[in-house]
């Protein structure tokens, strides 16, 4: 009865100056609006890298060897195989090198990026889509014996040819000034198709991939591998995984404690970028909860107003027996309230707010269960420290000297 007594003529008090309550909680609606909006958004881009990263590679480990005093290959094809018999939680295993050229049809000619690698290519290459259009990717036949055999996407085809249907065709492949004629087997999914349009694309170079048996028969240099990529079956085998394949090249080419061999992954790249964007965020958080504070001041500064303005009243319930207790719970409880009724109209804002810019953004905001209670409680927290000296100062008021006051 004594809670709900005060509860009624808090919010009493509350409504019966609305104008006075709603400003002395702007600064708490503002801020709580801001962090809301905020880590709302931060954590929706947050999940959009992720999802992004998962997309390029979660589960792809990238594994480099460099000895500046070894000229030769510090991976060849017999440790790709061995690696891939021994450890069975990879699932795909390619080099995915790369090297800049230039490709062209009977009437076109263009820039090119190739890559080249095994037959596994298909499925570890970020430059170039697995997804088949036409024909077939270059299979371990083609490696094995070297064939004259190349992949090219959509985009490659259309601007060459004038046609996905190429499969056939004669694409000659020019690289390190030594030119070879490639019969196409397979086209991939282009990556400009939805540029069209907006912009020139004839200048961005294209995409192209080879046998690597192909490409070192004919420059020589290119023929070694320095850069592997793996795939594995999940994101919970790339550590042991990693140290595996480290372990056994280390092992098989003399090279234990050498640190020739290096293995990393997507995973390892997420967490730095997550950390980074996490600290932004708080900061950025952190810097709108200021506004609390600001709002803060300004229910503590209405509540001694309010204090003044209410002394004959405080008297008066004093001298009708009043203990100091129920004046203290009484101012505090409105103090509580204002603050609640400003947090929540404030995480209300935050929400709409934080869907307007993540639509802009063309991301989907994230608001956790914990970001609303943490709200909520800042809320009655900001009121109960900023409430706690009103509501003394009020309960500690002589009733003698309150019922005389003017």
């Amino acid at each position: 009865m004594f809670i709900k007594e005060n509860l009624k003529m808090a919010i009493d008090s509350i409504f019966a100056n609305k104008m006075r309550s709603f400003l002395t909680m702007l600064g708490i609606i503002i801020g709580i609006a801001s962090v809301i909006a905020i880590l709302a958004v931060g954590n929706g881009a947050a999940d959009e890298i992720t999802r992004t990263f998962s997309d390029i590679g979660a589960t792809t480990i990238s594994l480099n060897a460099n000895d500046p005093e070894q000229s030769g290959d510090l991976i060849s094809n017999e440790d790709l195989n061995v690696l891939s018999d021994s450890i069975d939680e990879i699932r795909y295993i390619s080099p995915n090198e790369t090297t800049s050229g230039n490709i062209s049809s009977d009437d076109e000619s263009r820039q090119a990026i190739i890559s080249y690698g095994t037959p596994d290519l298909q499925y570890v290459s970020q430059s170039m889509s697995s997804t088949l259009v036409e024909g077939r990717y270059f299979n371990q036949v083609d490696f094995d014996e070297s064939q004259d055999v190349v992949v090219i996407d959509e985009d490659g085809a259309e601007a060459l040819f004038g046609t996905t249907d190429v499969i056939g065709e004669t694409l000659r492949v020019t690289v390190a000034q030594s030119q070879m004629n490639l019969r196409i087997v397979g086209v991939v999914e282009g990556s400009f198709g939805d540029m069209q349009g907006a912009f020139d694309t004839s200048q961005i170079p294209l995409f192209a991939a080879m046998p690597q048996s192909t490409l070192g028969n004919q420059v020589p240099q290119m023929a070694g591998m320095d850069s592997v990529s793996i795939e594995v079956e999940s994101t919970d085998q790339i550590d042991t995984v990693s140290s595996q394949v480290v372990r056994l090249l280390e092992l098989r080419n003399n090279a234990v404690g050498d640190n020739v061999y290096n293995a990393t992954n997507f995973l390892q790249a997420l967490d730095q970028v997550n950390n980074v964007l996490s600290l932004f965020i708080n900061f950025i958080a952190a810097v709108a909860a200021i506004a609390l504070l600001v709002g803060g001041i300004g229910v503590m500064n209405i509540m001694l107003v309010s204090v003044t303005e209410r002394t004959r009243e405080i008297g008066t319930r004093k001298a009708l027996g009043a203990t100091t207790r129920t004046i203290l719970v009484q101012f505090l409880m409105e103090s509580i309230i204002l603050s609640l009724i400003g947090g929540m109209i404030g995480l209300t804002l935050g929400i709409i707010l934080s869907n307007i810019i993540a639509g802009a953004l063309d991301i989907v905001p994230i608001i956790t269960l914990g970001s609303v209670a943490l709200v909520l409680l800042f809320s009655t927290a900001v009121g109960v420290f900023f409430g706690i000296y009103p509501a003394r100062k009020a309960a500690r008021l002589n009733p003698i000297d309150a019922l005389r006051y003017e």
